[in-house]
């Protein structure tokens, strides 16, 4: 295992980038320790799966370096780098036994066969498939076939670091929920530095302890699950994280305060909001919101049920507002107002979060 570090990394694709818009990543310093779980989560075309090949040695940066520990590793190709990877399809030998798919692996660097079989027993008790280590690998249902292919990765206990490239993407969905469960326990069980790409918010957030959100090739906030989601950096993580996502409202900011559509509204930062700013909004998320007898006024236009809550939607002139209420919570028809938490409510300038102090 390994803290990785990326120094300064830049890429393009093109033999002669001339700006930023030509990088695929613009730039990334970024430190991963040793025996972490982390998740790089953004939409497609963001740059994950760049950077996950620049780990691995796949692809070579435009600049900068990589280092596991303080060993670069900039030019190493991959197999000197010592990393094991699970991808989107399950690689696993059809032919093979469980037993044999999970030793290959350690048979292939000359383990004696006394670990092989103490550590494949060990990797299929934990993916609770002990009771199928002679069948053949065809015939598997198709979680099993993945957890056996995470399990090729888990199996070696020299590894610098696992990386897992959106594993999860060809399961049915009522399996995904028992594998990244799974997945979760296993890192607490074998604490390797993991790395887990995805596009899907729930996978990032259940797996990882550090998130890494991307966009357009650049890092915009790295963070807990809850401070991405009580906390976003930047408007496109409040988007991106939550279901329905944050609600980013137009604002104009004088006196100390924030107002939409002519109403003060209490939100962090907006004391210390830049004047030249082209943009400025506020950001709450649908949680933070509640119908009042006072404050924003809105007309409610349509009531969504999602079972343990209700996804109430209001407009307030151009603006759509979404407001979460539970179960059991009156949600009025027609005009009513609307009070925001001013300690989960932000002043965002340009897209960013305006901080105070």
């Amino acid at each position: 295992m390994a803290r990785i570090t990326l120094d300064h990394i830049r890429h393009s694709y093109m033999p002669n980038p001339q700006g930023p818009e030509d990088y695929a990543l613009k730039h990334l310093d970024l430190e991963w320790q040793d025996g972490g779980a982390y998740a790089l989560l953004g939409p497609s075309g963001c740059g994950k799966s760049t950077l996950l090949n620049i780990i691995s040695g796949l692809v070579a940066p435009s600049e900068g370096r990589i280092l596991f520990d303080d060993a670069d590793v900039t030019h190493l190709p991959p197999d000197q780098r010592n990393i094991a990877q699970v991808f989107q399809f399950p690689v696993i030998y059809d032919t093979m036994s469980v037993y044999d798919n999970l030793a290959f692996p350690l048979r292939n660097r000359g383990v004696d066969a006394g670990h092989v079989d103490a550590r494949v027993r060990e990797i299929a008790e934990m993916l609770e498939m002990s009771d199928m280590l002679g069948a053949r690998a065809s015939g598997l249902p198709s979680d099993s076939k993945q957890k056996l292919s995470m399990g090729r990765g888990l199996v070696r206990d020299d590894v610098n670091v696992i990386m897992f490239d959106e594993p999860l993407t060809v399961i049915d969905p009522h399996l995904k929920w028992k594998l990244r469960s799974k997945l979760k326990e296993l890192h607490y069980r074998v604490r390797a530095t993991m790395i887990y790409v995805t596009h899907d918010q729930t996978e990032a957030l259940t797996f990882a302890d550090q998130v890494v959100v991307m966009q357009e090739g650049e890092v915009v906030q790295i963070g807990t699950p809850i401070e991405l989601f009580e906390a976003p950096a930047h408007t496109f993580v409040g988007h991106f994280i939550g279901s329905p996502g944050m609600n980013v409202l137009p604002c104009e900011v004088r006196d100390g305060g924030a107002f939409f559509n002519g109403v003060r509204v209490d939100a962090k930062g907006a004391a210390h909001a830049p004047s030249g700013a082209d943009r400025l909004e506020i950001g709450v998320r649908p949680e933070f919101i509640s119908f009042a007898e006072a404050g924003v006024p809105v007309e409610v236009t349509r009531v969504v049920d999602a079972g343990r809550y209700r996804v109430a939607e209001a407009r307030a002139g151009d603006a759509r507002i979404n407001v979460l209420a539970r179960e059991g919570q009156a949600i009025p028809e027609g005009v009513a107002h609307l009070a925001f938490d001013p300690e989960k409510t932000g002043v965002y300038a340009d897209g960013w979060l305006v901080r105070e102090g």
